[in-house]
């Protein structure tokens, strides 16, 4: 499952891997982008769909239905992937972003299968030249909600869209030119 779907890369990775799985936005063009970008036959069988719908509720979605959550969230009001939808979390400030992020933590604990792994990608930001630590404290709401940290891993960004803006600038900082990649476990849960 991949809740924040964009343009659909984790489904049509899956779908090329010949896995089953379900993209979900709560913005409709990228829906509709991402079952464009689907369009194509491949030699492997697989069930992928597309969903119009919350990240923070997935009540469509049954508890402990899901193997993996592979997913890419925006990174708080950075880059607005949509004009006014509400309930969109790339509009919010970034300590609103984090109390949505985790209603996000908990839905996605909740549908994940006992065992299941959840692995999202998010870098950290700059406000006012200063190092706001998004992607740790993104991490750090789905370890609240009973997630166990498995790996993190450091992926090295090229070829950022604002390089250029700062290039030849006179800067007092460095460049951010890196993303997390956080791979949690839901434990087994004894009720």
């Amino acid at each position: 499952m991949d809740q924040f779907l964009g343009s659909g890369t984790t489904l049509i990775e899956a779908k090329l891997l010949g896995r089953n799985a379900i993209g979900v936005d709560i913005n409709p063009d990228s829906i509709k982008l991402s079952n464009s970008n689907l369009h194509f036959t491949c030699s492997e069988i697989s069930k992928v769909f597309t969903r119009e719908g919350n990240a923070r509720t997935l009540s469509f979605i049954k508890d402990c239905s899901i193997n993996l959550i592979c997913t890419h969230p925006p990174y708080a009001d950075i880059i607005q992937y949509s004009k006014n939808i509400e309930g969109d979390i790339s509009h919010l400030s970034y300590k609103d972003f984090l109390l949505a992020l985790s209603e996000v933590a908990k839905e996605s604990f909740r549908v994940l299968k006992d065992k299941g792994i959840c692995a999202f990608m998010i870098g950290d930001i700059r406000r006012n030249g200063y190092v706001l630590p998004l992607g740790m404290d993104s991490m750090q709401k789905f370890v609240d909600v009973g997630f166990v940290l498995k790996e993190i891993v450091i992926k090295e960004q090229h070829n950022c869209r604002s390089t250029s803006y700062w290039e030849g600038c006179e800067r007092s900082f460095l460049m951010l030119a890196h993303e997390y990649i956080f791979v949690l476990e839901k434990p087994i849960v004894v009720s």
